[in-house]
């Protein structure tokens, strides 16, 4: 069981067992969602993860097209997971919010092409 949460903790999300994938993604809406040059998020079963506090919702359409709705704490804006609406069975978790060192590398990269160019990427396992 790993639980995830937001800066203040007032919104948690627990996962159990491992991720199906986790996958590091360098598109601008990764990058204005996390403020930073990327953002990880580990996918897990729907049935494995339990959310717990009280979350506002962003909605948006991805790159790809499809629907994304993203789940935030009211309280101190953290950006804590999400539900891809091309892939209903899977609830995303933004790694960072694990606060775990030895959470799993991502498996998967996308939007490379997005990258900033003093970014390295881990090694995909």
């Amino acid at each position: 069981m790993r639980t995830a949460s937001c800066a203040c903790g007032q919104l948690t999300i627990s996962c159990t067992g491992e991720p199906q994938l986790v996958a590091l993604c360098h598109c601008l809406d990764c990058q204005r969602r996390t403020g930073s040059t990327y953002g990880i998020g580990a996918f897990y079963a729907r049935e494995k993860v339990k959310a717990e506090g009280d979350a506002k919702t962003f909605g948006r359409s991805s790159h790809s097209g499809h629907a994304v709705t993203f789940h935030f704490c009211p309280n101190c804006g953290s950006s804590v997971f999400w539900e891809p609406v091309r892939k209903p069975d899977v609830i995303a978790v933004a790694v960072g919010c694990f606060a775990d060192s030895a959470f799993p590398a991502p498996r998967r990269i996308a939007w490379e092409e997005r990258r900033h160019g003093w970014v390295h990427n881990p090694e995909a396992k």
